[in-house]
């Protein structure tokens, strides 16, 4: 499986506000090269926090690149994905619409109530982990269904984690021009952080686009 995290931050790193609450981070330009990258992509993911705070349909939205999928003999929608460890999905959430196919990443401590009540929903759920979700058992039964092509679009924890199980393969970020603050703000990768055996980048590609950068790195193994 080939995972890209792409993500938009502002000038000093951060993804939102101190509320968790959406910014237009990106420009026009960038919002159309990340429709094309999820058009490309066979599945979308977020963690739950990203679903509860923002409440994202994760589809592409260029009408144009759906037909291009159906021509492929694609769906015109990648299927999207929420590690969410204590099923926490709100049966409301747009990722639960009909537009897609839905997997939820859940832990083996996810009440049953909520599992159910996703699976009604026409959810996939995918049971990996005691505790909290074990993404590399995850991410090899979401291979197993079928997603070769994985884009990652949040949150920090979700980004940090998958670093940390060597599960990410591309990282894009586009810095946009603007500065955030907040010791609460969330980063590209939050969770516990690295203290050694930090991953190692390449830079592939710099591109300048709208008022910011787009900036393109392979992961070494």
């Amino acid at each position: 499986m080939h995972v890209l995290v792409n993500a938009a931050m502002s000038a000093d790193g951060k993804l939102s506000s101190s509320r968790r609450e959406q910014l237009a981070i990106s420009g026009p330009e960038d919002f159309e090269r990340v429709d094309r990258v999820r058009a490309s992509s066979d599945a979308i993911a977020v963690g739950v926090g990203t679903v509860l705070a923002d409440d994202p349909s994760l589809t592409v939205k260029d009408p144009a690149l759906r037909d291009e999928r159906l021509s492929r003999g694609e769906p015109a929608q990648p299927a999207r994905v929420v590690a969410d460890s204590r099923a926490r999905t709100p049966t409301d959430a747009a990722v639960l619409d009909d537009a897609a196919e839905t997997y939820v990443l859940v832990s083996e401590a996810a009440p049953a109530d909520r599992r159910a009540a996703l699976a009604d929903r026409d959810a996939t759920l995918i049971t990996a982990g005691e505790d909290r979700v074990d993404l590399l058992r995850a991410f090899a039964a979401l291979q197993d269904a079928g997603p070769e092509t994985v884009m990652v679009e949040g949150g920090g924890e979700l980004i940090f984690s998958l670093f940390g199980c060597g599960l990410v393969d591309e990282l894009s970020v586009f810095v946009g021009p603007t500065v955030i603050g907040g010791r609460g703000a969330p980063t590209l990768a939050d969770g516990e952080g690295f203290v050694d055996a930090f991953p190692e980048l390449a830079l592939v590609d710099v591109e300048r686009m709208d008022d910011g950068v787009l900036i393109r790195w392979r992961v070494d193994a």
